[in-house]
This record gives structure tokens, C-alpha cells and sequence, in this order.
């Protein structure tokens, strides 16, 4: 997503033969996911959402007039959903700013050591997950909850947010996917 862009939510399916859609909302007060106007899709086409039901907390029933029949729902379907950054009003206080905006930040240890690059800040129902890769003496990512308790600071004027990494276990095998019992 290109950094002028903030992903506000996602098409997340057809929902009975109107051309009505499930669109899952990624902002703080769910019903304003569209208050911004126009929700574009990566490739750049626009649906003007109105919402019409809420059917779970943050899953909304919507309409846009772009879509008229379930068949439109197809092209659609789990596309993330973003607005210009410009639209967005912005942030006040210094603890408060858009998670698109930790993506590509250095990590650091709060001793100062590096500790690699947000790659992503992801959420799957449970809480925001921060992600960072190329973290010094470790393979692979590293996946951290978003709380303050593992991530204490966040500088965005200085580039950088600060880790608590969790503790490697020594003697422990490889992660390569595989449970214990398979790896040989």
C-alpha cells in the first residue's frame, strides 16, 4: 500500500443477492470506516459505502452503488480497502498516530541495540501484532502483541520503535515448522 494511502478495512464478502456486502471495519470507531468518502481498492477502483447494518463488532452489512448483484461481490472479495492519507484528520497527542505509520520504522532494544524493521502491524481479532523482520542474531520474524508492556516507546519524528524481544530458549531446536516429534 503505497505510503499516501491508509488501509481503513476490508470487502469481506457477499452478503444475500442484492449486491449487499460483509466489510469488516480496521478503524477505532468501527462506523467510520466510511466517513472518509470513497473506499478504493489496490488496483484504484472507488466504492461509495454506505452502511446498513452492524452484524458483529467491526462487521458491517453494506451497500456501495458500484455493486448491484452478488456476481459484482466476486471481484471484491478480501481486497483491503483504503482512503488517501489527506482525507484522514491528524493526530494530536504524541501517543496517539495510524499504525500504517510504524511500518518501516527501526526496532530497537531499550538498551538501544537494533533489533530490525517493522514489517507489518497486523491484527486478527485479538489485539494489534506488531512484526519485524531481520531482527540480529534471529531467523525468521519476530510477532510481538502491540501493548506498552512490549512495545514502551514509539518514536515516529526519530524513526524508531522501541522492543522488549523474548527470550531466545538455549538448547531449544529450530523452528522449522515441523512439530518435535517429526523433525529428525
Amino acid at each position: 500500500m503505497p505510503a499516501d494511502k491508509v488501509i481503513l478495512g476490508q470487502f469481506a464478502g457477499a452478503h444475500g443477492v442484492r449486491g449487499e456486502f460483509k466489510l469488516r471495519s480496521f478503524t477505532e470507531e468501527p462506523e467510520a470506516v466510511a466517513a472518509y468518502g470513497p473506499l478504493l481498492t489496490p488496483d484504484g477502483r472507488a466504492l461509495t459505502v454506505r452502511l446498513l447494518r452492524e452484524v458483529k463488532p467491526g462487521l458491517f452489512v453494506a451497500r456501495a452503488k458500484e455493486i448491484t448483484a452478488r456476481e459484482d461481490c466476486d471481484a471484491y472479495s478480501g481486497l483491503k480497502l483504503s482512503v488517501p492519507r489527506d482525507r484522514l484528520p491528524e493526530t494530536d497527542d504524541e501517543d496517539e498516530f495510524y499504525l500504517d505509520d510504524l511500518v518501516g520504522l527501526e526496532a530497537r532494544t531499550e538498551d538501544g541495540a537494533p533489533a530490525g524493521r517493522v514489517k507489518a502491524v497486523l491484527n486478527h481479532g485479538a489485539g494489534d501484532l506488531i512484526e519485524l523482520s531481520a531482527v540480529p542474531g534471529r531467523n525468521g520474524l519476530i510477532v510481538l502483541p502491540f501493548t506498552r508492556e512490549d512495545v514502551p516507546e514509539v518514536s515516529l519524528e526519530g524513526g524508531y520503535v522501541v522492543v522488549v524481544l523474548p527470550e531466545e530458549d538455549e538448547g531449544s531446536e529450530p523452528d522449522d515448522g515441523m512439530p518435535p516429534s517429526v523433525r529428525r
